[in-house]
């Protein structure tokens, strides 16, 4: 009898495991094919979700942009010399999200910044509840983890009452 609830206990932590998982961060590549260029798509964000622990990669040309973290009123007034949070200039930056809330980063080169090279991203909780929408391919990939889950689990189960 004691090791049925041994094995039960088994299944259970297993399912638990598979529905707990926290799902891949992702590294989203800044303006897409485009990169951190003047020609930085101003809709680049439309559409993205970013959660805690995705990453930003900013790739340009070193000799003509940078990128510099800011807060909001410089963001919208392109102030480049004021508080900077941070700044990068390697050509091939990755900025990790690692808190919820809103980041703010321009290019500091010359007039870039007033001339579209600036990007907001505001960051959510991976694990707060999303807002509805129709299904997705995150959406049958979790249906599809619970239905695993509860098949190992049932798997399991059934090996431990034929015990």
């Amino acid at each position: 009898m004691a090791s049925r609830q041994v094995l039960l206990l088994a299944a259970a932590a297993i399912a638990a495991a598979f529905l707990l998982a926290p799902a891949s961060a992702e590294v989203f590549m800044v303006g897409d094919t485009a990169g951190w260029t003047l020609k930085y798509p101003a809709t680049w964000t439309d559409g993205k979700n970013f959660v805690v622990g995705d990453s930003l990669m900013f790739m340009y040309p070193t000799d003509k942009h940078n990128v510099m973290e800011v807060g909001g009123a410089d963001f919208r007034a392109c102030n480049v010399t004021g508080n900077t949070i941070g700044t990068w200039n390697s050509g091939t930056d990755t900025v990790t999200l690692d808190k919820v809330g809103r980041r703010w980063f321009i290019c500091s080169v010359g007039p870039h910044c007033s001339l579209g090279m600036k990007l907001l991203v505001t960051i959510v909780d991976a694990t707060a509840q999303a807002p509805a929408s129709p299904p997705s391919s995150s959406a049958s990939f979790l249906s599809g983890a619970v239905s695993q889950a509860m098949a190992v689990a049932g798997t399991v189960a059934a090996a431990v009452l034929m015990l």
